[in-house]
């Protein structure tokens, strides 16, 4: 199936008008990924598959914000600003990359990935609420519009200034969705009263290599120790000369400088309300700007950077991402999901050797992972809050495309009840968190040479 949408019945919110769009956007974005990948595309089929995208989105948006009025829906208001951000901002912005690059493969990837992480993201998080009467939690500390107007003119004259680009917002509602291969940048901040800033910088691969690379005269095309440390200082004076235009009452200095890879950048943010979260697209590649600001933060593994030991740990970092996708290559893909950071960072150190190993903490987390990237095999623990093991097993084998996905249960519970309730769902097998970790991964390549 490669990176397609596959409509679930997960997706459903129980208003007909509402579902019958949505599934019928999937189709229309999985129509035109398939016309980019086409080696002798029609540009005409291209152009008209985003037309037919844009026309359904819009009269969708207009239902839907209809619908919620005649509820009396709390959260309306939050979701119209949604909603108007994607269709005057995202899809417009889009939509010139696709006219400026003759619809290139890539300015195609780059619609299918946004649009599609939008999607599945808006429907599965924001339009649930709709349903539940819950507000929409993720955006409620995003300030004013007028202050996203200006931050994102701010960011623009910086970034023209200092590469020379010409920046388009792509939206001011960025929901940490992956866009190509990225450099993933983390400054935190703190003031006398303890409080805390986080700032994350996002750098697509080639953005750095078309900007700071051409300056440095980069015959290999790729970033190396020298130009990620010269991007890590641009990084570091774009946050400056922000603070400069935004002051803050309290002073802050930067305590912790980190380079993340896309999971730890995802988790964070999943569990953050931002107050900025800007996606800009330059047409030499994709940049985001995230800004948080909370009294009390959980802190996150990543490759911390200090003055003594920059060069090493940057050198270190570029040096995981190539095995990352040199090691990947020809590799199963396993996707382990768990509540737990513990248990997902012991999987991962446990299988990353021998596995193309992609984590996901929640079942919605999950079945994103699922629709983007269809793994060879889940690793899935049973007992989850929310969306657990076993409603995650039901959406995949009620959707064909996933039908085939093999899923093994990790359980912690090994009493007649729970293995019976576990084995009804009928799994490829079940496996108790209870034994030893070289049983697991000797049970996972048993399955694997069974299957062969």
């Amino acid at each position: 199936m490669g990176n397609q949408l596959a409509w679930d019945k997960r997706y459903n919110i129980g208003v007909e008008m509402i579902d019958r769009e949505h599934e019928k956007l999937f189709h229309i974005l999985n129509k035109l990924y398939e016309f980019g990948r086409q080696k002798e595309k029609s540009h005409w089929a291209c152009q008209e598959a985003v037309k037919y995208f844009k026309d359904h989105t819009l009269q969708h948006f207009a239902d839907e914000e209809g619908y919620m009025e005649s509820i009396g829906y709390a959260g309306l208001e939050t979701h119209r600003r949604i909603h108007r951000n994607f269709r005057e901002r995202t899809l417009p912005a889009l939509e010139l990359e696709l006219k400026k690059t003759n619809y290139s493969e890539n300015s195609i990837s780059h619609f299918f990935g946004v649009c599609a992480g939008w999607l599945v993201g808006h429907t599965l998080i924001e339009d649930h609420l709709i349903v539940s009467g819950d507000a929409v939690k993720q955006w409620e500390n995003l300030l004013p519009e007028e202050e996203q107007t200006v931050m994102a003119h701010t960011i623009a004259s910086l970034l023209h200034n200092v590469f020379q680009l010409d920046p388009r917002l792509i939206s001011n509602c960025y929901g940490g969705e992956k866009f190509g291969e990225g450099i993933y940048y983390r400054l935190i901040s703190r003031s006398k009263e303890h409080k805390r800033q986080e700032f994350f910088l996002i750098f697509e691969e080639q953005l750095i290599v078309n900007t700071i690379g051409s300056v440095m005269d980069n015959k290999s095309k790729a970033i190396n120790v020298m130009i990620m440390n010269v991007a890590r200082y641009v990084a570091r004076q774009l946050v400056e000369r922000i603070k400069e235009y935004f002051p803050s009452p309290e002073h802050y200095e930067i305590q912790e400088e980190q380079l993340l890879t896309y999971e730890q950048f995802h988790r964070i943010f999943e569990r953050q309300s931002p107050q900025f979260s800007l996606l800009f697209g330059t047409g030499k590649g994709y940049f985001a700007y995230c800004s948080t600001a909370a009294d009390v933060l959980p802190s996150e593994d990543g490759i911390s950077i200090l003055t003594e030991n920059a060069m090493a740990e940057v050198e270190k970092y570029l040096y995981q991402n190539k095995e990352e996708k040199v090691s990947s290559c020809g590799k199963k893909k396993l996707l382990v999901v768990d509540d737990s950071d513990f248990a997902l960072k012991m999987m991962q150190n446990l299988l990353g050797a021998d596995y193309e190993v992609i984590t996901a903490k929640s079942g919605l987390s999950a079945i994103r992972n699922i629709t983007l990237a269809q793994p060879d095999l889940i690793l899935l623990d049973y007992e989850m809050p929310v969306c657990n093991g076993g409603q995650v097993l039901e959406m995949l084998r009620s959707e064909k495309d996933f039908t085939d996905i093999p899923v093994i249960f990790l359980t912690s519970r090994v009493d007649k009840e729970s293995i019976r309730k576990v084995i009804a769902l009928k799994p490829e097998r079940y496996l108790s968190k209870a034994l030893p970790p070289e049983t697991i991964k000797m049970e996972i390549e048993r399955f694997f040479e069974t299957r062969r």
